[in-house]
C-alpha cells in the first residue's frame, strides 16, 4: 500500500515547488533540483507499485519486500517533507521583508535538506524491473468468477422483488437501448440475480449468450465467446470474427450477459460488433457492475438497478439455507432457542450482504452445530467474515486509482455505521494534501474532492445516508465489511491505525501516522503513555468520552498533527471535557473539529495557527479566543457565536481597530456569528464568502441586509436565528444567488422578502399569514419548502394557483411541523404544484383535513 503514501508525496512536493522560494532570483532557487527530482522518483516508483501489484498479491516474495521498502522509504520523504515545508514558508516571509537574496539562518535548513534528500537517493537503488516481463499474455490464470459464471444456479432469496421488475423491464418494448444495468457493492448478488434473470428470459430470443468481462478485459476474448454461443462456426470465427458476429447479430434478436464490467472503455470496445439494442428487433443486454457510472454510460439513467442488503428475514432465511444444505429437515426443529439466538446475531453482524452470510454459513458447517463453537465463531466474526470476502472485496480497491485509494480508507477512521458528512471528509482530504490542485485554489480542491467522494458512491463502495437541497451529498455511511477492509488495508501500510491494532512493537507505536480511538479509554492512556512525542501523527480521531482527553494531550509534542477530531457524545455531567490553556506544538494544524458536551475557550495558541483552513466548533460549547489571528488560509468557520467579547476576531469596531484579522480571500462559511459585531463592512471584505450564518437578528441586522449594495454575489446560503420580534420588513430580492434560506424568529414578510432563484426556504416560529403563502408560490425555482412550530393566521392553507400564474412551479417537498392554527391542507387541481412528490406532517396535535391528491402524497 506504498501508493498512499506516494500520492501525498507528490502532492506535498507539487506545492512545495509552487512555493515563493523558487520565484527567481532566490539563492535557494538552487533547491528546486532536489524537489524536481523527488517528483520523478516518487511518480517511477508508483508506477513500478502498479505494474508490481499483481505479482505481491500472487505471493512473489521479493516484490513483497521490495513494496515494504518502498512504504519507509516513502513515509520518511513525506516526514521530510512535512517538517520543511513551514520552514520554506517561513523563509519566504523574511526573504519577502527584507528583500535579501542570502539569508544564513534559512539557507542552514536548506542545507539540512539537500543533506536528506542525498540520503533518499542512495536509498532509492532498487532493482525494479518490469514487472511484465514475465508475463504471458497467451496464458490466461484460472478465474474462478469466470466459472461461476457458468455453474449450476445459485440459490436466490430475498431477490424476488428485484427479478420481477428487471424482468418487467428487460421485456418492455420501450426499453430505451435496451440494456438493464444490476450495480451495487460487491457481495450484493448482482451476478446470481443476473444468471437467474438470463435464464429466465433467453428462451425468449433467438440467440443468447453470457460472458465474464473482468478486471483486465480483451475484447477479442469476450467477442469470441459470445460467437460461439450465439451459433457462429468455428471457420466464422477464426476469420473475420467482427464482421461476421455482427452480421448475425443484426438479424437475430438476441439477450446477453455481460457480467462484472469494470470500466467503460471495454464497453466502446464492444460496442463497435454489438448492432444497436434498441432496434425493431428487440435485442437486449443485461450488464452488472461495481460501479453505477458504468451502467449509466452504457444504458442511461432508466437502465440502472441499484441492489441493496437483504433484509433481516431474508439474511436469516438464505444463513439456513446454507447452514441445513445438507440436511434432509432443513429447518431449525432439533436446534435450541439459544442456538437459534446466536445464529441471528451472526447473521446480523453479516449486514445484509448474501456473500457474506454464505462464506459465514460456510464456517459454520464445518464446526459442531453447538452454542459454543458458535459464540466462539462470533466473538471472532469480523476478520473471519472480511478473510472469506477478502478477495472479492480487494478488487474493488485494486481497481480504484492511486489518488482515491487513501481517500477510501479514510473512511475506516470513523466508527463502524457512523453517519460522516461530506462536508468533513472533504475538508480533511483537503488538508492532509490527499487532494490537491495546481492552481491553489481552495474552492477548486473542495470541487476535485467532491468529485472523488461522488466516485466512491459510483463505484457502490459508499452509501449516501442524506443529500442537499440540490442533490450533492451531505452524508454518507460505509459498509461494516468495507470499513472492516478499510482498517486491514490501512494497518498493513502504516496509514492508520485503530485502538486494537497501535500496539505491540515500540519501534512501530513510534510511526503510527494517523490513529483513531473509537470507545477505550485506556488504550488511548496507553498509547501516548508509550508515544509521548508522536512527531509523525498527522491525524488523531478521538470518538471517546474521556473528561481528562485534552490534560493528556496538552503537553505532547504533535509536530506533524494536521487533522484533530474530538467528538464527545456523552451526556452526562461527569463526561463534560474542559480545554486546556495551551496545546504544545500544533503548528502544522490545518482542520479542527470539535463536538459535544466540550466547555471553555480554545487556548490563544491557536489564533498563532498559519495553517488552520476548517475550524469546526459549532455543535459545543466552545469559544473563540481574542487577538489577531495569524492564518490566512481559513475556508470554513463554525462556531456558536454566543457570548463573544467584543473584541473577538470578527470585530470591526473603530475601538479594536486592528482586531479584525478574517482572511479576506479565503473565508467561504462563516457560521455563527453574534449579531452585536456584525458591519456591513463584513461582506464586503469577505469576497468569497459562500455560507452564513447571524445569530440575535435585530432590526439593525435587517436594515443592512435590506439596504447592502454592492450585493454579495457569491453567498449561496443564508440563515438568520432571531432571538426576539423585529419589526423590520426584510427585503432579499435583491440577492441573486442565494438558494438556501433559513430564518428562525418573528419577523414580517412581504413580496421582498424572498432572494428570487431560492430553492430551499425553512421557515421556523415565523407568522405565515395568506400575503406570505401567496408570494411563496411565485418563487420560480423553490423545490423544498420547511415550515417549524410556524403560527397560521387561517386555518386554510391553499397551495393552488390564484388564477394569475403558476403555483409552486418547482415545488418537491412540503414539510410541516407541529403546526399552530393549521386545520386543512388544499390544492384544487392537479395543474397547481405539478413538481410535488412528498409531503411531510410531523407532530401534529389536530387532524388536518387534506384533499385527495395531496393525501396521496403524505409519507
Amino acid at each position: 500500500m506504498a501508493e498512499n503514501f506516494l500520492a501525498a508525496i507528490i502532492n506535498k512536493s507539487i506545492e512545495i515547488a509552487g512555493n515563493l522560494l523558487f520565484q527567481e532570483g532566490s539563492r535557494l532557487n538552487w533547491l528546486k533540483e532536489d524537489i524536481n527530482w523527488l517528483q520523478r522518483e516518487m511518480r517511477h516508483i508508483r508506477s513500478y507499485i502498479d505494474d508490481a501489484k499483481d505479482k505481491a498479491i500472487g505471493g512473489n516474495s521479493r516484490v513483497k519486500n521490495l513494496i515494504k521498502d518502498i512504504q519507509e522509504l516513502a513515509g520518511d520523504v513525506e516526514d521530510l517533507l512535512d517538517d520543511f515545508l513551514p520552514k520554506i514558508q517561513q523563509s519566504n516571509s523574511a526573504i519577502c521583508r527584507l528583500k535579501t537574496a542570502c539569508i544564513p539562518s534559512h539557507a542552514s535548513f536548506a542545507d539540512e535538506f539537500a543533506i536528506e534528500i542525498e540520503k533518499i537517493k542512495k536509498r532509492t537503488t532498487y532493482n525494479i524491473m518490469d514487472t511484465s516481463n514475465n508475463n504471458n499474455d497467451d496464458c490466461i490464470p484460472l478465474d474462478q468468477r469466470r466459472l461461476f459464471l457458468h455453474a449450476d444456479e445459485t440459490e436466490v432469496i430475498g431477490l424476488d422483488d428485484d427479478f420481477n421488475m428487471l424482468k418487467a423491464k428487460l421485456l418492455d418494448h420501450d426499453l430505451p437501448y435496451g440494456v438493464v444495468s444490476i450495480v451495487g457493492m460487491p457481495g450484493l448478488g448482482k451476478t446470481t440475480l443476473a444468471k437467474k434473470l438470463y435464464r429466465h428470459v433467453r428462451d425468449q430470443f433467438e440467440c443468447s449468450g453470457l460472458v465474464y468481462v473482468s478486471q483486465q478485459p480483451r475484447a477479442g476474448e469476450i467477442l469470441s465467446h459470445i460467437a460461439k454461443q450465439v451459433g457462429l462456426t468455428e471457420e466464422e470465427r477464426k476469420e473475420n470474427l467482427e464482421n461476421n458476429l455482427r452480421s448475425l447479430l443484426k438479424i437475430k434478436r438476441y439477450v446477453i450477459l455481460l457480467d462484472d464490467i469494470w470500466d467503460v472503455e471495454i464497453w466502446d470496445d464492444l460496442k463497435l460488433v454489438l448492432p444497436e439494442c434498441d432496434s425493431k428487433i428487440g435485442s437486449r443486454i443485461i450488464i452488472t457492475s461495481r460501479n453505477s457510472n458504468v451502467g449509466r454510460y452504457i444504458g442511461g439513467d432508466f437502465s440502472i438497478h441499484v441492489l441493496q442488503p437483504l433484509d433481516s428475514e431474508y439474511s436469516f432465511q438464505l444463513f439456513s439455507k446454507k447452514i441445513f444444505n445438507f440436511d434432509n429437515n432443513n429447518n431449525w426443529a432439533n436446534a435450541s432457542p439459544d442456538l437459534v439466538n446466536i445464529g441471528r446475531s451472526i447473521v446480523k453482524r453479516c449486514g445484509g450482504i448474501p456473500l457474506a452470510i454464505v462464506v459465514t454459513a460456510g464456517m459454520l458447517r464445518a464446526r459442531e452445530r453447538t452454542e459454543h463453537a458458535w459464540n466462539r465463531l462470533l466473538e471472532s466474526m469480523g476478520h473471519k467474515i472480511q478473510d472469506g470476502c477478502a478477495k472479492v472485496l480487494a478488487l474493488s480497491y485494486n481497481d480504484l486509482s492511486i489518488a482515491l485509494r487513501p481517500c477510501f480508507l479514510y473512511f475506516g477512521l470513523y466508527p463502524e455505521d457512523h453517519e460522516i458528512r461530506a462536508f468533513d471528509l472533504t475538508n480533511m482530504w483537503i488538508a492532509e494534501k490527499l487532494i490537491v490542485v495546481n492552481s491553489g485554489n481552495g474552492r477548486e480542491a473542495e470541487s476535485l474532492a467532491e468529485d472523488v467522494l461522488n466516485d466512491l458512491v459510483s463505484r457502490n463502495l459508499i452509501q449516501v445516508a442524506k443529500r442537499t437541497y440540490d442533490g450533492r451529498i451531505s452524508s454518507c455511511r460505509i459498509h461494516d465489511l468495507l470499513h472492516t477492509l478499510c482498517v486491514d488495508l490501512a494497518k498493513e501500510s502504516n496509514f492508520f491505525h485503530t485502538e486494537h491494532n497501535a500496539f505491540g512493537d515500540p519501534g512501530n507505536v513510534a510511526r503510527v501516522r494517523r490513529i483513531t480511538f473509537y470507545s477505550d479509554n485506556n488504550a488511548m492512556n496507553e498509547f501516548f503513555r508509550s508515544n509521548p512525542k508522536p512527531t509523525k501523527l498527522r491525524a488523531l480521531f478521538c470518538f471517546i468520552n474521556d473528561r481528562c482527553l485534552f490534560s493528556h494531550m496538552a503537553h505532547l509534542n504533535f509536530k506533524l498533527l494536521q487533522v484533530l477530531v474530538v467528538v464527545n457524545s456523552a451526556g452526562d455531567l461527569l463526561s463534560i471535557m474542559r480545554i486546556p490553556n495551551t496545546f504544545e506544538k500544533t503548528s502544522c494544524l490545518r482542520y479542527l473539529r470539535l463536538e459535544g458536551n466540550i466547555y471553555g475557550k480554545l487556548p490563544n495558541c491557536m489564533v498563532k495557527l498559519k495553517h488552520l483552513e476548517t475550524l469546526d466548533i459549532g455543535k459545543s460549547f466552545i469559544t473563540l479566543p481574542t487577538g489577531v489571528w495569524k492564518t490566512t488560509q481559513l475556508r470554513h468557520l463554525r462556531y456558536k457565536g454566543y457570548n463573544q467579547a467584543p473584541n473577538c476576531c470578527f470585530s470591526i469596531s473603530p475601538f479594536f481597530p486592528n482586531v479584525y484579522s478574517l482572511p479576506r480571500n479565503n473565508l467561504q462559511t462563516l457560521m455563527w456569528m453574534n449579531e452585536e459585531y456584525f458591519d456591513p463592512r463584513l461582506l464586503h471584505q469577505l469576497i468569497n464568502l459562500r455560507k452564513l450564518g447571524i445569530l440575535g437578528v435585530s432590526d439593525s441586522t435587517v436594515k443592512i441586509l435590506s439596504a447592502l449594495s454592492p450585493v454579495p454575489t457569491t453567498l449561496e446560503v443564508l440563515k438568520l436565528y432571531s432571538f426576539r420580534d423585529t419589526s423590520e420588513q426584510i427585503k432579499l430580492s435583491s440577492y441573486p444567488n442565494i438558494v438556501k434560506l433559513h430564518l428562525n424568529g418573528r419577523m414580517p414578510l412581504n413580496f421582498e422578502a424572498f432572494p428570487p432563484n431560492l430553492v430551499k426556504l425553512t421557515l421556523i416560529r415565523l407568522m405565515v399569514e395568506g400575503h406570505v403563502v401567496a408570494v411563496l408560490k411565485k418563487l420560480p425555482k423553490l423545490r423544498i419548502l420547511k415550515m417549524v412550530w410556524c403560527i397560521y393566521n387561517e386555518e386554510k392553507m391553499d397551495l393552488s394557483s390564484d388564477g394569475d400564474g403558476d403555483s409552486f412551479p418547482q415545488l418537491e417537498v412540503l414539510h410541516i411541523d407541529e403546526p399552530d392554527g393549521l386545520s386543512e391542507l388544499t390544492c384544487k387541481n392537479d395543474v397547481s404544484v405539478p413538481k410535488l412528490k412528498k409531503l411531510l406532517l410531523i407532530r401534529v396535535d389536530s387532524p388536518i383535513s387534506l384533499s385527495e391528491r395531496l393525501a396521496k402524497l403524505r409519507v
